[in-house]
């Protein structure tokens, strides 16, 4: 039997992980997603299937304030903007989705700079 790839093995975690978390228009799922260069986040209703607050660093206007910051800094930041985004839409509790990474690095980065920027976990 072949070994699973990285990308298989996080795809199957996530699923593990989607099975107990899911997202309410009351209570969005901060959606997590980690490539090598960039962090987008997104905030998700999964019963209407909407995405209601979106935050990338791939985003023109954001690249000047990320431009010189190390990658952990820049999803500190995106988590700060999303959570900005969602107190602009009425959004204050989430239930966060890690998307099957570990929580470490980036992806604490983001959760942190969301709970500084007001939202409950």
């Amino acid at each position: 039997m072949a070994k699973a790839t990285r990308t298989e093995a996080r795809k199957r975690r996530h699923k593990r992980v989607r099975r107990k978390v899911s997202g309410t228009a009351a209570r969005p799922r901060l959606n997590v997603y980690r490539s090598s260069k960039n962090v987008n986040v997104q905030l998700i209703d999964d019963q209407a299937g909407h995405t209601l607050v979106s935050a990338s660093t791939l985003e023109a206007d954001l690249k000047e304030v990320l431009a010189e910051k190390l990658k952990v800094e820049q999803a500190k930041e995106i988590g700060k903007i999303v959570a900005e985004r969602a107190k602009a839409a009425g959004i204050e509790q989430v239930v966060f989705d890690r998307g099957g990474y570990r929580y470490h690095g980036r992806v604490k980065a983001v959760a942190d700079g969301s709970r500084e920027g007001g939202l409950v976990f």
